[in-house]
């Protein structure tokens, strides 16, 4: 049975100075033995963690004590060993980067759309105003590679910092219509719906991601795997890895 929990969370919200948190993150997250990424920055934090599982679940429950993180929402999957070779908590510029310090999601989120709702509307073809719903990858081309929403926009893009042009590109396959973005856990297409909302594109983000979709939802209306960034590297609509790590 595979004993090592796996979790992905991201939150924005305004950490006026995160090197002054990176230690004590980093010296709790030793102590309770878990490995992965965290990275702060001054609009939220983003977290990709494996450890024990009650060892895990209390970092978090302990991070969620502190006002700023106390929405902090997690996507848990599981693998039977562990899938990161270190533990890396790192300050950045921002914890997901678009070049665009205009869109700040840590001062208002875009709408979302909640899984069950999505599949409902990719059910009818048509959101529960009638209105025709776009799919939009917002992921870097070979991560679209392992799978993707049936019929989704996919502009092949390399780096996130290359959605905004591509957006203004093809924005008239999007005008008039109900735009849904979706990315792995959440993230990326939260910045990128509320980019083209300024860009007067009627968007909403999937919300909790391509994860939270599999586990609420599973696999319909969904083709392939979806790419995660460890040793598992991809995740079926089940949760389960592509490969064991040896």
């Amino acid at each position: 049975m595979p004993s090592v929990l796996n979790i992905s969370a991201y939150l924005f919200t305004r950490i006026a100075d995160p090197h002054s948190l990176r230690p004590s993150l980093r010296q709790h997250a030793i102590a309770a033995g878990l490995k992965g990424t965290i990275l702060l920055a001054e609009e939220g934090i983003n977290l990709f963690l494996a450890g024990g599982s009650d060892d895990l679940r209390g970092f978090v429950d302990a991070l969620r004590e502190d006002p700023r993180f106390s929405e902090l929402a997690t996507k848990e999957s599981w693998s039977s060993s562990q899938p990161f070779q270190r533990l890396l908590v790192k300050v950045k510029r921002e914890i997901i980067r678009m070049d665009r310090p205009t869109i700040r999601p840590e001062a208002g989120r875009a709408p979302s759309v909640a899984p069950a709702t999505l599949r409902r509307w990719l059910d009818r073809g048509r959101d529960d105003a009638g209105r025709e719903v776009v799919m939009l990858d917002t992921r870097n081309a070979f991560e679209v590679e392992y799978g993707s929403f049936a019929g989704a926009l996919d502009w092949r893009i390399e780096r996130f910092t290359q959605f905004p042009d591509a957006a203004i590109a093809h924005r008239s396959d999007l005008v008039g219509k109900t735009v849904v973005s979706y990315c792995t856990g959440g993230i990326r297409c939260e910045k990128a719906a509320l980019y083209l909302r300024d860009e007067g594109i009627d968007a909403f983000q999937l919300d909790g991601g391509i994860l939270g979709y599999f586990e609420q939802v599973g696999s319909d209306h969904w083709n392939g795997e979806c790419f995660v960034f460890d040793e598992r590297e991809a995740l079926s609509p089940g949760l389960e890895p592509r490969t064991v790590p040896a």
